[in-house]
């Protein structure tokens, strides 16, 4: 009988958000965690400390029980929403602590959200022949700078924080609102997909009552516009949602994905019409100064515009923006960078003066590795203020680059990486223990000193995990490098020598002359040339030596006569 190994869903992602200096990733059975920049508490771990590795978050009570199936982060908050439409949120949304709001370091209930009702809308009556209309329930949550958003069941789209709004005088300014407030503008709409910038925002919405489809959706913008991020053709401010003309209903093209930078907006559309050839095309406006829109320019652009330097026919699964650089993921795993410092999103004195310096004006290659330019099987990249994270292998691999300090890569570092590393999960971390311990307590194991001291050893076992698990990584780069400098070629698993996969000896004489029969003229030459130049080099290296002691041996010999 054949066995089937399942996927694990615990550790399968299926959705990552980034924040100024932090990431959260959602696994498939609800849970949600968190690594990078602790301070003002938007890791959700109950300090202000960094986490360099993912830590998971509690949510709730044990009697309790909280699946999440959706999460957004802010420059410096995050949130959550669960399956029964609860929101969730920690760290101060206003970046601040303030003497009406709660701050808090966990997660914890949005309790304004149990004494609201949903606003009334012409698509209620639809909606309420499946449920009760009363019951406001929570979807989606977006978060960008400091505003946070929500769209409810009924397709309604909230807005709290430091939102754009009218002034007195009737132009536009942030306006701090505590209270989650409908955006009536939308009425007898549906509000689809959402997404903000520092002060910003952008929305998908039906034409209609209904949603009849992707073909269907208008874009929306409003808010600061002073660099064109709004794509309406001028700098002037909008308090209201103003259709984008380029992509209305007459437009030959569909929205799929919406993001925003802090000063630019990108999106992904296809054609509306079939064509043979499916393909996506990646646009952007706003802010251009440091090529975060990859015209190969800095200027600033009022209008949407593509991004032409992409390859065509391309399927485009993901995009997202940090502060100023953009990111871009196709199906086939090849992933596209843009803006400052090659489109890392690092400041200019970040730069270590390498290859690595200077603005990317245009689309600029991220490879998986110096030998295989593409990420397998990708999902999702979000970008935070100077970092990236890309989910790849079916959910079950994260990569990461950029800004390190705060643990930001989440691989136990704190440097800067100016190419993809690898993020150390899955982890194996206190959920395991939880799990252990309660497992045990199923089976009478209740004794106090028990737990302790099954927790001392999960404790001691998973330190040690770690430290292989660094190691492991430190060495599998090491011998990818090690193997292409000599092969030119990728180290892959069927690459290790069989006597070594058989059996814990290894015939090294043997295995090279193998490796030597299976070569053929090319990699030869190309093999003696790279031991020429070593044999040259460790020759050069022991002549310097040689000299460098019979001076020194001379030297002596000197000072001992003069005595």
């Amino acid at each position: 009988m054949n066995t089937v190994t399942l996927p694990n869903s615990s550790t399968k992602i299926c959705s990552i958000a980034a924040g100024e200096a932090h990431t959260l990733i959602l696994t498939g059975d609800g849970r949600v965690y968190s690594w990078g920049r602790g301070i003002l508490g938007r890791l959700g771990g109950g300090s202000e400390h960094d986490h360099h590795l993912p830590v998971q978050l509690r949510f709730g009570s044990e009697e309790r029980s909280v699946k999440i199936v959706g999460i957004a982060a802010g420059a410096y908050h995050s949130l959550a929403v669960a399956d029964d439409g609860s929101v969730w949120c920690w760290e101060d949304f206003h970046g601040e602590k303030h003497k009406d709001v709660d701050y808090s370091i966990v997660p914890c209930l949005l309790n304004k959200f149990l004494d609201l009702h949903p606003p009334i809308s012409s698509s209620t009556s639809t909606i309420s022949e499946a449920g009760d209309e009363s019951s406001l329930k929570i979807t989606v949550v977006k978060a960008g700078g400091m505003m946070s958003m929500c769209i409810d069941n009924l397709g309604a789209l909230w807005m709290w924080g430091n939102c754009p709004g009218e002034n007195k005088e009737g132009g536009v300014s942030l306006v701090t609102n505590f209270t989650p407030t409908p955006v009536w503008d939308f009425h007898g709409h549906i509000v689809v997909q959402v997404a903000c910038g520092k002060e910003h925002v952008v929305a998908l919405v039906t034409a209609g009552e209904s949603f009849k489809g992707v073909d269907d959706l208008v874009c929306y913008t409003w808010g600061n516009n002073n660099h064109g991020q709004l794509g309406l053709g001028d700098k002037e401010n909008r308090p209201q949602p103003e259709v984008v003309k380029t992509f209305d209903l007459e437009s030959p093209w569909v929205i799929y994905e919406v993001t925003c930078g802090a000063f630019h907006t990108a999106l992904l559309t296809r054609n509306k019409s079939p064509s043979e050839t499916f393909g996506s095309t990646c646009w952007t406006f706003g802010l251009g100064d440091n090529g975060q829109l990859g015209h190969g320019t800095t200027l600033s652009k009022l209008l949407p515009e593509p991004v032409k330097e992409l390859p065509q026919n391309v399927h485009l699964v993901s995009v997202d923006c940090g502060l100023f650089h953009t990111c871009v993921v196709s199906f086939d795993g090849y992933v596209w960078s843009w803006g400052m410092e090659k489109g890392l999103g690092l400041c200019p004195d970040d730069s270590n003066g390498g290859i690595h310096s200077g603005d990317a004006l245009s689309p600029y290659l991220i490879s998986c590795n110096p030998y295989e330019p593409k990420f397998p099987k990708p999902i999702q990249v979000a970008c935070g203020a100077a970092h990236t994270v890309i989910v790849a292998q079916e959910g079950y691999k994260l990569w990461s680059w950029g800004r390190g300090r705060s643990g930001v890569l989440g691989n136990g570092k704190t440097i800067d990486s100016y190419t993809p590393t690898i993020v150390l999960w899955p982890p194996l971390m206190k959920d395991f223990e939880q799990e252990e311990l309660h497992n045990s307590g199923e089976h009478d194991k209740t004794e106090s000193e028990e737990v302790s001291e099954t927790n001392d050893k999960l404790s001691s076992a998973l330190n040690k995990v770690k430290l292989l698990q660094t190691k492991l990584s430190i060495v599998e780069r090491y011998a990818s490098v090690l193997h292409g400098s000599i092969f030119g070629e990728p180290f892959d698993e069927q690459n290790i020598p069989l006597s070594l996969q058989n059996s814990d000896a290894f015939d090294i004489s043997k295995e090279w002359k193998n490796i030597l029969e299976t070569l053929d003229c090319t990699k030869l030459s190309k093999l003696e040339m790279l031991y020429q130049n070593m044999l040259v080099a460790v020759k050069d290296k022991l002549m310097k030596k040689k000299i460098k002691e019979i001076i020194n041996e001379y030297i002596s010999s000197s000072n001992v006569k003069n005595e």
